[in-house]
C-alpha cells in the first residue's frame, strides 16, 4: 500500500516522526511525504526533520503566508497535482492545520481514502480555525485514529458510528515521540541557569490577534517572572512582531524558537508549564508537569477534569492565581491516559490491514 503523508507544521513533524518510522518497518507499506511549507522558518521546520530523523519530503510545496482561505486554496491546488502524479492508495493527515484540511480535501475530491491521525478532538469553539479544520477533516476521513476515549465519544455523539468509517482509539502519537526522544533531550544554549523556571509558550491567534488579551498575558508573564519563578519563553517570530508593534514591554527570559530536543529538555527541567498551545498541554502531562492554559477552551478536557491543567483564559489576575495553585500540584498517570507510547505501532498495523 502506498501512503501519501501531508505535513506542514511543527506538531505534524513530531507526530510523523514516529508514524513514518513505524511505516518504514513494514514491508507492506511505502510512504511519500509532502511538506506544504506552512512553517517556513528553519527553526520551525528544517530543524525538526534533522533532529527527528524524518525522511526528507518527496515534495516541498513552499506555501506559507496569506489568509487562511488563500493558504488552504494554494495548498489544495498543489496537493491535488501531487496526488494525481503519485497515485497513492491512501492519504494520511495529522491534526488540525490548514495543511490537514487541504490534504484531506484534495484526496476526497479525487476519491482517495483519507486517514486522520488525532481525529475526534473538539474545543467546541467554531471561531477557532483549528476547530473548523478538524471537523471537516473528520467528515472526509474513513479511518479516524483517535488519541483518547474522549475523542471517540465526540465522534459517536456526532453520529460517526452510523457511518461507514472506522473509529479507533490508538492513543496519542505525541506521547510516543516524547518517550522515544526524551533521552536525547538537549539543553538550549540560550538558557544559562538551572534555577527553577516556568516554561511558557505564546502563539495562538486568539491571543496574539487580540491586543487586550495579549496585554493581559504579557502582564501576567511579567508578574510571574518577578514574583514566582523565572519565565523562559521560546517566542514564535510572529508573536514577537505583534508584541513589538503594540509597544508591549516583556520582562522575561525570551529565547528564539527551539528544536524539539531542546523543547523536551525545557519540559523535563521546568517547574510548571504556561501555554496557549494544544500540544504543549499534553507534553507537560507526559513529563508530569502541571499546566496552566491561557485559553478559554481546550481539546484535552481529560487533563482539566483531573486538575493537572487549569484554564485561565487571558485574564492577568486569573493566570497568576492559577500558576500559584498549580505550583503545588502533583501529576501522575496511573490510567495510562494517552496509550503509553504505542500509538504509532497501532496505526501502522491497522494501515497494513486496511
Amino acid at each position: 500500500m502506498k501512503i501519501l503523508t501531508v505535513v506542514g507544521a511543527r506538531p505534524q513533524f513530531i507526530k510523523a516522526s514516529v508514524v513514518s518510522r513505524a511505516i518504514g518497518q513494514r514491508k507492506e507499506l511505502t510512504e511519500t511525504i509532502v511538506h506544504t511549507g506552512q512553517h517556513f522558518d528553519a527553526n520551525m521546520s528544517d530543524v525538526f526533520f534533522d533532529q527527528l530523523g524524518i525522511p526528507r519530503p518527496d515534495h516541498q510545496l513552499n506555501i506559507s503566508g496569506g489568509t487562511h482561505g488563500e493558504m488552504t486554496g494554494r495548498m489544495l491546488m498543489d496537493i491535488e497535482k501531487v496526488i494525481m502524479s503519485e497515485k497513492p492508495d491512501r492519504v494520511l493527515v495529522y491534526g488540525d492545520t490548514n495543511s490537514t484540511l487541504a490534504g484531506a480535501l484534495a484526496a476526497a475530491k479525487l476519491h482517495v481514502p483519507v486517514a486522520h491521525v488525532e481525529a475526534g478532538l473538539r474545543s467546541f469553539n467554531i471561531c477557532m480555525p483549528e476547530e473548523v479544520n478538524r471537523i471537516l477533516t473528520d467528515q472526509m476521513s474513513d479511518i479516524l485514529f483517535c488519541p483518547t476515549v474522549t475523542a471517540v465519544a465526540n465522534l459517536h455523539n456526532e453520529g460517526f458510528d452510523r457511518k461507514p468509517v472506522e473509529i479507533l482509539n490508538v492513543g496519542d502519537v505525541m506521547q510516543d515521540s516524547a518517550l522515544y526522544f526524551a533521552q536525547r533531550a538537549v539543553k538550549p544554549t540560550a538558557v544559562s541557569a538551572d534555577l527553577p523556571f516556568v516554561l511558557a509558550t505564546l502563539h495562538r491567534a486568539e491571543n496574539t490577534d487580540d491586543p487586550s488579551r495579549l496585554r493581559q498575558i504579557v502582564g501576567a508573564l511579567n508578574d510571574i517572572h518577578a514574583t514566582i519563578a523565572k519565565v523562559v519563553l521560546p517566542l514564535h517570530p510572529r508573536t514577537r512582531g505583534v508584541i513589538a508593534k503594540l509597544g508591549l514591554e516583556l520582562n522575561v527570559n525570551v529565547i528564539d524558537p527551539v528544536g524539539y530536543l531542546e523543547m523536551l529538555w525545557l519540559l523535563q527541567s521546568c517547574a510548571l508549564v504556561l501555554t496557549d498551545s494544544g500540544g504543549v498541554q499534553k507534553e507537560a502531562f507526559f513529563f508530569r508537569k502541571a499546566c496552566v492554559t491561557m485559553r478559554d477552551q481546550t481539546e484535552w478536557v481529560e487533563l482539566v477534569d483531573r486538575g493537572v491543567n487549569l484554564l485561565a483564559g487571558a485574564d492577568r489576575k486569573v493566570i497568576l492565581e492559577c500558576v500559584r495553585k498549580q505550583s503545588s500540584t502533583v501529576v501522575e498517570d496511573a490510567e495510562c491516559l494517552y496509550g503509553g507510547g504505542q500509538a504509532a505501532e497501532r496505526i501502522a498495523d491497522y494501515l497494513c490491514r486496511s
